[in-house]
């Protein structure tokens, strides 16, 4: 029998939250250089390709055959923008989160693009073998604004609460997420922030995001959407 969420139903035009966890709960960030690497993966994958400026490296007499290569190998990677956009993300040691919108049905190729990549540098730095994250991926189709709102908050909370902080110390959190982004304290080109913004005022702080998130949340309303990883 299937685990919950591994079976997948891809609808273009839809919002989806995609999560996974190390094989036998083992971590799978072990230090910031980790995370900055899933993060620049994430990165290369959901930002315009530069075509252009890549083929200009590699006839340029002035590249380097480093510079050259490095231009070959990114020309020839998958991209895919603007068919899948990220609209927020928390890493914790052992698993992560992901809140996507896809256009077309490519999340599967893009999950697996990612999960490969990142594996592969993660067994190579650390001198390992065998598989890094237990199974495949899970994936969760959104079907309402209420669940994708409350789904960013649950994702941008669970670095906070897993460091078990109150919510006016999260720039004390320890785990990378898009929370920066989405209170204005970092602008990253590749977060579609204002899917989630457009719901909130800009000018008004009892109905902005902020406010949103030290809400209290309603278990029964997102029973189906917070996941104990413990569990799985």
């Amino acid at each position: 029998m299937a685990s919950k969420n591994s079976v997948k139903i891809y609808v273009p035009n839809s919002y989806y939250h995609l999560y996974n966890r190390g094989v036998e709960k083992r971590k799978i960030f072990l230090d910031q250089q980790d995370y900055s690497v899933f993060l620049s993966y994430l990165e290369t994958y959901l930002s315009p390709k530069e075509k252009q400026r890549l083929h200009e490296i590699i006839l340029s007499s002035q590249s380097s055959l480093m510079e050259k290569d490095n231009a070959i190998k990114l020309l020839r990677l998958k991209n895919y923008y603007p068919d899948v956009s990220l609209l927020c993300y928390a890493l914790l040691p052992n698993h992560f989160h992901l809140l996507i919108k896809q256009e077309k049905p490519l999340i599967n190729s893009f999950m697996n693009s990612l999960g490969t990549r990142y594996a592969m540098y993660f067994n190579r730095k650390y001198k390992r073998k065998g598989v890094l994250f237990q199974d495949v991926y899970k994936a969760v189709l959104v079907e309402t604004d209420e669940q994708l709102l409350h789904l960013s908050r649950y994702i941008h909370l669970n670095p906070i609460n897993a460091q078990g902080i109150s919510i006016d110390r999260w720039e004390e959190a320890l785990f990378p997420s898009s929370l920066s982004d989405y209170l204005g304290k970092r602008q990253t080109n590749w977060i579609a922030k204002n899917q989630i913004l457009n719901y909130f005022s800009k000018t008004n702080p009892k109905f902005n995001y902020q406010n949103f998130l030290g809400l209290s949340i309603d278990v029964d309303q997102i029973s189906d959407i917070a996941i104990d990883l413990d569990e799985e």
